[in-house]
């Protein structure tokens, strides 16, 4: 079943303390590399507040215009690549983090929705004590996200990704485990559900970026996923940040992000994108 912050570890701790913050600097970590040929983030790239419906119910999500950085593109309206961005445990607690994130990869050329997937449950955290029975549903809604996603103007159906931190990465792993239209992983410090693990699917390029530390979701998850993909073939970086916990800081933020954006752009550009088969 679900192993992430939840099962065993977040239960834990959920019952002995605080409930854990999955995550935020790990968001914030999308905004904090140096890109040349990436326009400065602005505060101009503003969201839409759009709605997809997901077992019957009303799910948000933050859509952030691509820019485009040419007249001529916008003006034919171009087709671009789209990303799901997916939020860890905590929620909307650091929606701002998790924003700055999204215009961040707006301005790089990216459509972004941040999609509020616990609104299909109507919680604004996890709830530990349902994770397991509540992860299938999140899972349907980040599904029906990728349809939604794929069916907007101006999004190429053949450039998606998901970025997902902790929670968000399991729940990418998921989607794409049976959505061929998913052609990248950014995982940050997320788990390969057990279920998943054990059935072995095909999943698309990933980028795996981990603390060696982390005592959320041990390093063993990343090794595990990377030999996964190692024994499929599927293209995958790994990047292990020896002393970082669950939320990369310092220069292993700058990093991660640098990796970041180097591979979304070799695996959602347009070359990319018709070269691309389908997992199988």
């Amino acid at each position: 079943m679900v192993t992430d912050v939840g099962a065993r570890s977040a239960a834990f701790r959920a019952a002995n303390r605080p409930p854990v913050h999955v995550l935020e600097p790990g968001a914030a970590a999308l905004v904090r590399a140096p890109q040349p040929h990436r326009p400065a983030v602005s505060k101009d790239i503003e969201p839409s507040m759009q709605h997809f419906k997901s077992g019957g119910q009303q799910v948000a999500a933050e859509w952030f215009a691509a820019f485009t950085g040419s007249v001529a593109d916008a003006r034919a309206g171009t087709a671009r690549p789209a990303l799901l961005l997916l939020h860890g445990a905590d929620g909307l607690t650091y929606a701002e983090g998790y924003r700055l994130a999204a215009r961040t990869l707006a301005a790089s050329g990216y459509h972004v929705a941040f999609v509020h997937y616990l609104d299909r449950t109507g919680d604004r955290r996890v709830a530990y004590g349902r994770l397991r029975q509540d992860f299938p549903l999140w899972t349907e809604t980040v599904r029906d996200g990728v349809n939604w996603l794929a069916a907007q103007p101006g999004v190429d159906p053949h450039r998606l990704g998901i970025v997902g931190i902790s929670l968000g990465a399991a729940l990418a792993f998921a989607t794409a485990a049976v959505e061929p239209r998913v052609r990248a992983i950014v995982d940050y410090s997320g788990p390969l559900p057990d279920e998943l693990a054990r059935q072995r699917p095909r999943l698309p390029p990933t980028l795996i970026l981990h603390g060696g530390s982390d005592p959320i979701v041990p390093v063993s998850h990343a090794r595990a996923l990377e030999q996964l993909l190692h024994e499929q073939g599927t293209p995958h970086e790994v990047q292990v940040y020896q002393g970082q916990g669950h939320s990369l800081t310092g220069a292993a933020q700058f990093d991660a992000a640098a990796r970041a954006a180097r591979f979304l752009q070799q695996h959602l550009q347009p070359a990319a994108a018709e070269g691309c088969s389908a997992p199988a």
